[in-house]
């Protein structure tokens, strides 16, 4: 980027002008070049009064083109303020300062709230908190399992296997309250000290695993190994070792003997249970992709497991073999642990590559992806080369919200004000820091017969958005495009912007039809682990 180059860019970023493209290769050229980044800063100060003077004439009209950075900070000031906002933050510059090399910058940190994970279960069913699944955090407060079986894993290390029905609280890595239900406990070493309460009384084990059955009249406990100090209500503590068992009621009775109800089985007997169920699952996928690959609407199907004999290569199983190529990205375990069944595309320059022919009216974009962070202002799901007419984007913004467009027509001017050259669907934010790691179902459906854009994750539609009528396109094109990242075919400089997905996909598909939500449901329950 030569000086004028990169003098008008700037010019054109503070006055609001600058194209998409534009302004990531100029974010590109501040991220490696501390003279660019210290001109950028001398020439806002210089056009702040004229920005804020500029502030008050901003048009209303719905034709009126935002600029795609100012989508994100709508209700700044000025565009100056929302020039620095859009471009300083992601250089972890302070708006109020000049650049500092000598000055330490501190970033704010993610923060996600609970004290445990919901690290697998058996047909558990939540009262009152039906998207509980697997990875995710458990929330605060009592938490009711109607049926099934449930691992937790506890910050502390403490592993909890619950048999619903059940109801239980975790009050912090070293404690929890079990109402009623069936529990099983393996303490580490680490964790010695860990406390149960229960309507009867205390449990503090000593190392290594003890076994609950609480009801509100009585808890029967059972040492399977080590110790544990039973607190009972308004009583002396007791302490039990390796085979001892005990039934206590609320009223201070208690017995001693082994002729309690069967527990819960072990930790490994139990995983070995959850891996057969994902085993099971995953053969019964195979099965139906092999069926989605053969649907009349297919245009291209990537299951990304199918043996290819070559590493590069993915597979497309529909019958237009539209195979596509690994640039980069390296393979990783799918989203039931199978080792190299999922392409990663973390590495910068991670993509694969393909090329789909024709038009069509309207599309479903479809996927099951992992994803570890949102680092980049755009995280790409599939985008074409460059963005030209008709042609679309699927991407993630930095904020975890679906972003779809088609591109209509040529950005131009129009009494003064600039004329988007497409209309973006965002939906709701979907994904934050908590959730890194974790897959979801991810869809969207653009059907130009109803003028629509509709989001979904994992089988539940999340928004939709109606397209203005001289912005639907009925002849959409993809051509050359990459799944994972952004290609653009037309830069000749070694810079370029980052879009690449920190995360995995291990299934891929686009159809030809508009996608109904009942059907995006069904293939979320077919393919969920």
């Amino acid at each position: 980027m030569n000086l004028n180059e990169r003098a008008t860019l700037i010019d054109e970023l503070i006055d609001g002008s600058i194209s998409e493209a534009d302004f990531l290769r100029l974010e590109a050229e501040m991220r490696v070049n501390p003279e660019t980044r210290h001109t950028y800063y001398q020439r806002l100060k210089l056009d702040s009064a004229l920005a804020a003077e500029a502030e008050g004439s901003a048009s209303e009209d719905d034709n009126t083109v935002v600029p795609f950075w100012l989508e994100h900070a709508r209700g700044l000031l000025s565009m100056a303020a929302i020039a620095v906002f859009a471009l300083l933050s992601i250089l972890g510059w302070q708006v109020s300062q000049a650049p500092n090399p000598e000055k330490p910058l501190i970033a704010a940190e993610p923060v996600a709230t609970g004290f445990a994970i919901l690290a697998d279960h058996s047909s558990a069913v939540w009262k009152d908190r039906p998207y509980l699944d697997r990875g995710d955090l458990l929330p605060q407060g009592m938490l009711e399992m109607e049926s099934g079986i449930a691992q937790l894993e506890l910050f502390s290390g403490v592993t909890v296997i619950v048999e619903g029905e059940a109801e239980f609280e975790i009050h912090s890595p070293m404690e929890m309250t079990v109402a009623q239900g069936k529990v099983r406990a393996l303490v580490p070493t680490a964790a010695q000290g860990f406390k149960v309460s229960t309507p009867s009384g205390d449990v503090v084990d000593l190392g290594t695993e003890f076994a609950l059955d609480v009801t509100p009249e009585r808890s029967d406990m059972r040492v399977l190994d080590g110790e544990i100090e039973w607190h009972p209500n308004a009583k002396a503590k007791q302490l039990l070792t390796d085979g001892q068992s005990l039934r206590w009621t609320v009223g201070g009775e208690s017995a001693e003997g082994n002729s309690l109800a069967p527990f819960l089985p072990g930790i490994n007997d139990l995983e070995k249970h959850f891996a057969q169920i994902k085993e099971d699952r995953r053969s019964a996928w195979i099965d139906h992709s092999a069926t989605v690959g053969q649907d009349p609407r297919i245009i291209a199907y990537y299951p990304m497991n199918a043996d290819t004999g070559w590493s590069r290569d993915v597979a497309d199983e529909s019958p237009s073999q539209l195979h596509g190529t690994i640039v980069s990205a390296r393979r990783d375990a799918d989203r039931w642990d199978q080792s190299s069944s999922a392409v990663n595309f973390s590495p910068a320059g991670s993509r694969v590559r393909v090329a789909i022919p024709g038009e069509h009216r309207s599309l479903t974009f479809y996927c099951w992806a992992r994803i570890d962070s949102l680092d980049r202002m755009y995280n790409s799901l599939f985008l074409t080369d460059g963005h030209d007419l008709h042609e679309p984007h699927w991407q993630i913004m930095s904020d975890g919200r679906l972003f779809f467009s088609v591109k209509k027509q040529e950005a131009f001017m129009q009494d003064g004000v600039k004329i988007a050259d497409k209309h973006i669907a965002y939906s709701p934010s979907f994904w934050d820091p908590s959730l890194s790691g974790k897959w979801f179902q991810i869809a969207t459906v653009y059907d130009a017969d109803a003028g629509t854009t509709t989001h979904y994750v994992n089988g539940k539609q999340i928004s939709q958005d109606q397209i203005p009528d001289h912005y639907v396109v009925d002849g959409v094109k993809i051509g050359n495009a990459s799944i994972g990242n952004w290609n653009e075919p037309t830069r000749d400089e070694p810079l370029f912007a980052l879009r690449n997905l920190n995360g995995a996909i291990d299934e891929f598909a686009i159809f030809s039809e508009a996608l109904g939500a009942q059907e995006i449901a069904d293939l979320y329950e077919q393919g969920r682990p």
